[in-house]
């Protein structure tokens, strides 16, 4: 079975809700007319993301809605039925008080699905989600969805691969971020990001360097080989409240391969073949068929080294994503 994926990379327009469901109603139709199935948008990419660290929980609170009651799940059912598309994006969700980073999965027949961030760090007032998410879609495989940081952490993709997904949505803001791991990305200049038209080569070498697909590289393909998984990354690009978001827009086979990217300084859709023949005999399958579970007993014991997130936000944690 082959299913026809496109990962989204845009700048949201921080606390316009509106403008950034009307932007993404645009690649929706652009993905439809490619006879796209599964369409994968940005973390927070509705709210918008980095201008609600710091922000008073009544700011967060005005711009939370709940899922699905909310005006932009609605909007994402209407768009996923009118085009027969299968739509993730991400947003702040209020569940009965308690504000979450979540993303939404709308599916055509009306159902939907929702990821609560299992890492969240941007805001003392959003809690962190206590579960991993895969599902049944309509394409007639397994989703799984983990945010941002929660891919930074082998024990999520592997849960999430041993849940049964076949891909793994991979939502995120990052790149470009001040990390306190002195060889995992880096501060871009967003005199940059402004030149971007007169001068694209500046800022695009930035987003194919180690600030952006050089750091990725180094463990994303990984995610997806190691735990025998189709893997959709979906980024925010361009500048986000002081920083600025590498995009790097890709879909990853099983096997850890590109199957199609961007380091464009734009807006940007990226589509391509996913091959889920190829899953039964991948290499990362095959190694999760090899494991010995006896003997995995203290991944999970805790080692007393734990920070919760928001602590972690402040020594080990990259400074977004």
């Amino acid at each position: 079975m082959i299913i026809q994926a496109a990962s989204v990379q845009f700048q949201h327009r921080p606390g316009d809700k509106q403008a950034n469901l009307t932007r993404m109603a645009e690649f929706a139709a652009q993905a439809a007319a490619r006879k796209t199935q599964l369409l994968v948008f940005p973390e927070m990419c509705i709210t918008g993301y980095w201008h609600v660290v710091g922000m008073a929980r009544a700011g967060i609170e005005a711009l939370a809605e709940q899922i699905p009651a909310g005006p932009s799940t609605r909007q994402l059912l209407a768009l996923a039925k009118r085009h027969h598309l299968v739509i993730g994006a991400g947003l702040i969700e209020n569940h009965e008080g308690t504000l979450y980073n979540s993303y939404v999965v709308a599916e055509p027949d009306g159902s939907w699905h929702v990821h609560r961030k299992i890492h969240a760090f941007e805001s003392e007032h959003t809690a962190s989600g206590d579960r991993y998410t895969v599902f049944d879609s309509s394409l007639g495989c397994k989703l799984g969805i983990l945010i941002c940081w929660d891919n930074n952490l082998v024990e999520n993709a592997r849960m999430t691969a041993l849940l049964g997904a076949d891909i793994l949505l991979a939502p995120h803001q990052t790149g470009g971020t001040a990390s306190r791991s002195p060889h995992a990305m880096g501060v871009i200049d967003p005199a940059l990001w402004r030149k971007r038209e007169d001068d694209p080569e500046a800022i695009e070498a930035e987003f194919r360097g180690d600030k952006g697909r050089g750091w990725l590289m180094r463990w994303l393909p990984a995610r997806a080989h190691d735990n025998g998984m189709f893997l959709v990354f979906s980024n925010g690009v361009g500048e986000d409240h002081g920083e600025v978001r590498t995009g790097n827009a890709m879909l990853i086979d099983c096997y850890g391969r590109i199957i199609n990217e961007t380091w464009k300084a734009r807006d940007e859709i990226v589509c391509g073949e996913l091959d889920l023949s190829l899953l039964e005999r991948c290499t990362g399958r095959r190694w999760i068929r090899g494991r010995r579970p006896a003997l995995y007993g203290p991944l999970c014991e805790a080692s007393g080294k734990e920070l919760d997130p928001i602590t972690a936000r402040f020594s080990d944690a990259p400074t977004s994503g």
